[in-house]
Order: structure tokens, then sequence, then C-alpha cells
């Protein structure tokens, strides 16, 4: 809905940190996610827009991802209008021949490749999920390309801002690495559409936006982006690396979420590879700490001793190691504490459609000059996609994709078995039980008995009550958590539809 543009607001990281680490509600209760419809979906928003979870997408659409253009024009000059010294990944913003503006970013200067592949392919992942995301472009700049505006800024080091100077851009190009040729890959990063209004924080609303009415912890977009942060390590998902843009006219527009900054991903630390730590264990986490203070560090942590493979473009990312569920980011996210089941299942069914060769043609986005270095990090995110897939399918009971279908004169109730199609399991065998449902009252009237399927094809009895319950349990010997049953529910019409679905 339209909303006026309110102020920008700004978080700080060591306030973020300080407050997920030490202040964040401690409530132990999971509560259902609220932001989805009486299907479990997530619907289309300003937070999130269904892809590939719900539509089919080519290889061609996948590794187009949120990229409308080129990228920067190449053959002009790229006039700086802005630059930054401090912090972690210092870089600048240039305006190219065609007038769009651009942030540029770099890689850490003994890792050519590192962060700006890492940045290009993990950006197209994310769109790909489903997350506003900006247009990353991987290009080769040649420093003689540069003109410096005469209204350019910088922010120094000690965040004090004053005239850029041709000596700065210097600066900022000598700590980076460059190619045989004198040029430098940068990560180009398209600006955004509208006006920034800061970061949003995974825990609360935003007072100021009327259309913000779920607290983000309750937002299943947000809660399952744990799914999606541990399989590609982007241990940097805070507040910080996002953005709210107003777009649209003053007044009338609205606030758009976005996911920035994807350069501490897969095996990229940003500035350096990945520490050993990065994805087992929070900045500040005191049980080990003081586990090892007590015992002189004799109980030392095992993630501290786990073997990498590594290459100077790919940086510490392996999978023998990695357990999903006991993945970590840099410090707590109240999102990703309240995910449950139901989430990660919801996250897990969009992991499953990256298939083999979508992972292996994003990969190859990111342009990695070692043809070994590439095909280890294919082989990585595979190996971790399958572990995801594994564990998380194995926590509930994986049916979804319900539909009524018409047999002859009667009608049916088709569904997907995902651990069947995820290999899981090498048969299907379901009890199931109808029941009358009162949609005022939400009052059950069971009939019929408990039945069985050797299949996921379920007889829909002729009953006259307007809607129609149906428990659904998977029996498995080897997977006793897919015996929770799954409740449908059909607004029984002449053409009965499924309008519910519920997970116990």
């Amino acid at each position: 809905m339209p909303i006026p543009k309110p102020a920008e607001i700004q978080i700080s990281q060591m306030f973020d940190l300080g407050y997920n680490t030490f202040f964040k509600t401690r409530d132990k209760k999971i509560y259902r996610s609220e932001n989805i419809n009486t299907l479990g979906e997530v619907p289309d928003s300003s937070w999130f827009t269904n892809r590939i979870g719900r539509f089919p997408m080519s290889i061609e659409d996948v590794i187009k991802g949120p990229n409308k253009g080129d990228g920067p024009d190449m053959t002009g000059v790229w006039t700086v209008i802005r630059a930054k010294s401090q912090g972690i990944t210092p870089g600048f913003t240039i305006k190219d021949q065609q007038g769009d503006v651009y942030f540029i970013k770099f890689d850490p200067l003994k890792h050519p490749q590192l962060a700006t592949s890492s940045e290009v392919i993990v950006t197209k992942f994310f769109h790909g999920f489903g997350y506003n995301v900006p247009e990353n472009y991987q290009a080769i700049l040649r420093p003689d390309m540069l003109q410096i505006s005469p209204d350019a800024k910088i922010t120094d080091e000690e965040g004090r801002k004053r005239s850029l100077t041709a000596k700065d851009i210097e600066k900022i190009i000598k700590r980076v690495p460059r190619r045989a040729d004198g040029t430098i890959q940068v990560v180009a990063s398209l600006r955004l559409e509208g006006s920034p209004m800061g970061s949003f924080k995974y825990v609360g609303t935003r007072s100021d936006d009327p259309n913000d009415v779920f607290l983000h912890e309750t937002r299943r977009e947000l809660r399952g982006m744990r799914v999606f942060s541990a399989w590609l390590n982007h241990d940097d998902s805070r507040s910080i690396n996002s953005l709210n843009m107003y777009v649209g006219e003053e007044g009338k527009g609205f606030i758009r979420h976005n996911l920035i900054d994807f350069g501490s991903t897969l095996g990229s630390g940003s500035v350096k590879p990945q520490g050993h730590r990065a994805g087992n264990e929070y900045l500040i986490e005191f049980p080990p700490i003081f586990r090892s203070a007590m015992t002189f560090g004799l109980r030392d942590r095992p993630w501290r001793h786990v073997k990498y493979k590594e290459y100077p473009a790919i940086g510490r990312y392996e999978a023998e190691y990695f357990q999903p569920q006991l993945w970590k980011p840099e410090y707590p996210n109240a999102a990703f504490d309240r995910m449950d089941a139901a989430d990660a299942l919801w996250a897990t069914r969009i992991v499953m459609r990256f298939t083999d060769e979508m992972i292996r043609a994003l990969v190859k986005t990111g342009q990695i000059d070692d043809p070994e270095a590439e095909n280890y990090l294919i082989d990585t995110i595979i190996k971790r996609r399958d572990k995801v897939i594994r564990y998380y399918l194995d926590q509930i009971n994986p049916l979804c994709d319900f539909k009524v279908a018409q047999n002859s004169a009667t009608h049916e109730l088709d569904f997907v078995h995902l651990g069947v199609e995820a290999g899981l399991s090498s048969g299907e065998s379901y009890t199931y039980e109808w029941h009358r449902f009162d949609n005022a009252t939400e009052a059950t009237d069971a009939f019929g008995g408990r039945q069985s399927s050797s299949a996921s094809l379920i007889p829909v009895p002729a009953e006259k009550s307007d809607f129609l319950m149906v428990r659904i349990s998977t029996i498995d010997p080897d997977h006793t958590n897919w015996q929770g049953a799954v409740r449908v529910y059909i607004r029984n019409t002449s053409a009965p539809e499924v309008v519910g679905i519920e997970r116990e």
C-alpha cells in the first residue's frame, strides 16, 4: 500500500552484534510463521517473490538472475562520484557513460577472484530463491578509465568526509590484485531503485512502515533463509547486509526490502578466505569459550582441525564436516533461531529445484580462471545441497503439491512425496483418515475409519459436507518423523479444491 516516505534509519553493526548476542528475546517457544497463506506458502510481497520454488525456471533464467542489462558501459570513462577507504571492503561509486550508477568492489590482494566471483554467483542463487537483490555484474576495470567528479567525496579511515583525490584512488587500487594485463576484476553493483531507508532487523517491525505488519522473526522467508545461508555459507547474513529502499513517487511509494553484499559467502570472507570458525561458531559464544578455558585448551573445538582443499579463488569451503543443522552465522539471528521444521521444509523444497546442471551453470558465471578450483566449488555446492535435503526432509512428513484430480466420475487427492523424489525412500505407504470439517467452528467429525494406500493418490469420498479434511501419515521405518500427519483441507464443491494445509 502507498505510504508517506519515512526517515532513513541506520543500524549500528556493534549495536546489532551486541543486541542479538546479549539482549535479544530468549523466548524458547517456536511459533508458527505468521505471513503464510492457508497452503503454507509465502505470498509475493515487498520482501519476497516466488520464483523457482513455485514456477519452472530454465537454466538461462537462473543464471540471468536479477540482471536486466549487460552491466556498466566499458567503452567510455567511469566517473568516480564517491569513495570509502574505511571498513573491511573499501570501494567507490561510479557513473558510467550511460548515466547508470554502480558501486565497485574488489578482491583481496592475495586472492584474485575470491570475493568478486562469490558475490556474482551467490547473488544469482538468492534471486532464484525469491529475494530482492542488486544487479551484480563482473567487470574488468582499466585504471585509465577512471576520472574523478569535482564534487566527489571520500569517507576516510576515521569516518570523516573530504574531497576525493587521485591519490585516494591510487591508494585503493594498490590494495587489490591486478590481472596480467594490468586490469582489475571487480563487481559492479547497480544502484538499487528508490531512496535508501537503512537496513532492516531480523526481529520486530519498523514502526513507521504501515505495511510492516508481521514480526520479522515470524516471516517464513526470513526463517527459512537459514537453510539457504547454511548451504552457501552466507555467514554474514545480518542486518547491515540488508537495505530498505523507498520505491515510487514520494508520498505514494512503499518500502522494498533487499538483501545486499554477498562477498562473504562460499569460501570467501570478503577480504580473505573464510576462517575455520565461519559457519561453526558465533563470534561470541560463551559455552565453548568456557569449556576451553576451564580445561586449559584440552577441550578444543573440532572445527579448528577441519582440513580444507584451498584454492586462492575459492578460499575455505567444504562439505565433509558440514552439518546443516549445526551451521551458524556470525552472531545469533532471531529469525534463524525460530525456524521450525515446516519453515525448513519450505526452504528445502526450493533447494531441491537447483539441479546439478543449474549449479554448474551458476558457478560458471563467476568466471573462475582455475578450472580445477571451479570444479571443486561445483562439487562442494552439490554435496552440501544433498546434505541439506537429506537432513531437513527427515525432520517432518515431506508431502506437498496437493491437488484434487478427477478420475471418471470420482475425485482423487494427488500429492508429491519429496522424500521419494529425493531418493530417500524406495517405496510409498500412507495411512489416512477423512473428517467432515466445519469451517466456522473448526470442529471435525471423523468418518470411514483409518485406511491405507501404497500410492500418493487417495480417493475423495462423496460427502455432503462443505469442507473435508484428511490426515495423512507416511509409514517408513527409516523415517519416524514422517508419521507426523499432514492435514489437508478441501472445499467440497462440484470441482473440489485444496484450500488448506497444516503440518503436525
